[in-house]
């Protein structure tokens, strides 16, 4: 029977993703199979989990995804020996506003599986307030069990005792604790980890992070504080329909947010996909009946984009008598120019009449309820698609009809609507799911 275990944190960047890394990576090592999953709308850390692992990782998500959805998910586990899920932010780090199941939160998953928290705690810059951290998220939530803590970026062994006795005092274990070490950083760009597949060295540096935390922590004692668990038959998968029969799917250093589970669900109902890469200046399949551009990274890549004349005439030539969708990056791409960070402007594909910039950025995150006022590949006039965005780029112009009525995790209308013109269609959000 799998041992279930959640990894969180008070925050974000406190080394989740490093732990759950490096813990997957040394039980393997002993010979344990291990299943990772990510919760929430995050399309970057499912790729390191699976280079851990050997195994693909999903994401897991309350806010868009109903209990079924998630246990059909979350099965793929039954024959491992560890189930790892890592949060997101902090561990009760939500909306406001109750999704399908739950607020997003990574609290919202574990109460749902039954599965202690691992916390992961840096207590830089304090002593015993970690241990008052600790107990307020112990104690936070009824149905939250914490497991204990790992310590990380200890300052020294006299910093490692104030934390641990304080710990110790409040009646929460510590499974161990990390000095710094700089080799085993993940770097990061400003959308979160550099892609693992674009790490040569990846393999290495989880190795050495496992190294590094079987030295430091208690391996033993953290598997014997996961939760034996029976995974339960989902009445139901999630409720996603692939686009169309063939996919044409663009996938590059400049297009790869793609959620792991979307494929699978695509490929579970029978789509096949064909993958395509516009930064080698390649066209989409011409047998395909459908083309997807999920997001990325266009913005660092612009130039070569508005260079690559095959890719570009090859996808307005598809569009002529097919669907193209595009996600967040794919949107901008299907517009008719990109503005880069230095305030160059490349001209994209011309398929919208969208226009961006990132001259001068700024955030756009949070979760999304799309409400379709026309047909977009996959989902009907009316359908109400729950998806997640996060971008740094302006809209310059997006003078197309608009695709839906779109709004935030609180309700209100966002101006980010989406564009539709012909056979093309485009949104900032990425796809999660359609309600029921």
């Amino acid at each position: 029977m799998p041992a279930g275990l959640v990894i969180s944190a008070p925050a974000s960047g406190v080394g989740k993703t490093t732990l759950t890394l490096a813990l997957a990576r040394a039980w393997r090592n002993r010979g344990l199979n291990v299943q990772c999953f990510k919760s929430g709308p995050d399309y970057i850390d499912p790729a390191f989990h699976a280079a851990a692992t050997g195994r693909a990782s999903v994401n897991v998500d309350s806010w868009a995804m109903d209990r079924g959805g998630i246990a059909h998910l979350v099965g793929r586990g039954a024959d491992a020996d560890v189930v790892l899920a890592e949060g997101s932010m902090g561990l009760f780090d939500g909306v406001a506003a109750r999704g399908v199941s739950g607020t997003g939160a990574t609290a919202d998953i574990a109460e749902m599986l039954g599965w202690p928290v691992l916390l992961v705690i840096d207590p830089s810059g304090q002593a015993q307030t970690a241990a008052a951290i600790a107990a307020g998220l112990r104690d936070y939530r009824p149905g939250v069990r914490l497991a204990g803590v790992v310590l990380n970026r200890v300052a020294s062994p006299r910093h490692e005792d104030l934390v641990r006795r304080a710990l110790d005092d409040a009646g929460i274990a510590v499974f161990g604790a990390l000095p710094r070490h700089a080799e085993i950083s993940l770097p990061k760009r400003h959308l979160g980890l550099v892609q693992a597949e674009e790490q040569a060295e990846i393999g290495k540096l989880i190795d050495e992070a496992a190294r590094f935390v079987a030295e430091h922590v208690d391996l033993d004692a953290v598997l014997q504080s996961a939760a034996a668990w029976a995974p339960q038959p989902a009445a139901n998968g999630l409720n996603v329909t692939p686009p169309g029969q063939r996919i044409a799917l663009a996938r590059d250093a400049a297009f790869s947010f793609v959620y792991p589970h979307m494929l699978e669900a695509w490929r579970a109902a029978g789509a096949d996909i064909s993958n395509f890469s516009p930064l080698a200046d390649e066209a989409p399949d011409a047998s395909a009946d459908v083309c997807w551009l999920p997001g990325g990274y266009p913005e660092l890549h612009a130039g070569k984009i508005a260079a690559n004349a095959r890719f570009r005439s090859g996808l307005r030539a598809f569009a002529e008598t097919r669907p193209v969708h595009g996600e967040c990056g794919g949107y901008m791409v299907l517009g008719t120019a990109l503005t880069d960070a230095d305030g160059v402007r490349h001209e994209m594909a011309g398929l919208l009449g969208l226009e961006t910039s990132f001259a001068k950025r700024r955030m756009h995150l949070g979760y999304r309820l799309a409400e379709l006022a026309a047909p977009m590949p996959g989902h009907r006039p009316g359908a109400r698609l729950r998806g997640h965005e996060f971008h740094y780029s302006t809209i310059a112009a997006q003078p197309d009809t608009p695709l839906a009525v779109v709004h935030d995790a609180t309700g209100a209308v966002i101006a980010e609507t989406g564009s539709r013109r012909g056979n093309a269609t485009g949104t900032f959000f990425h796809l999660i799911a359609e309600d029921r």
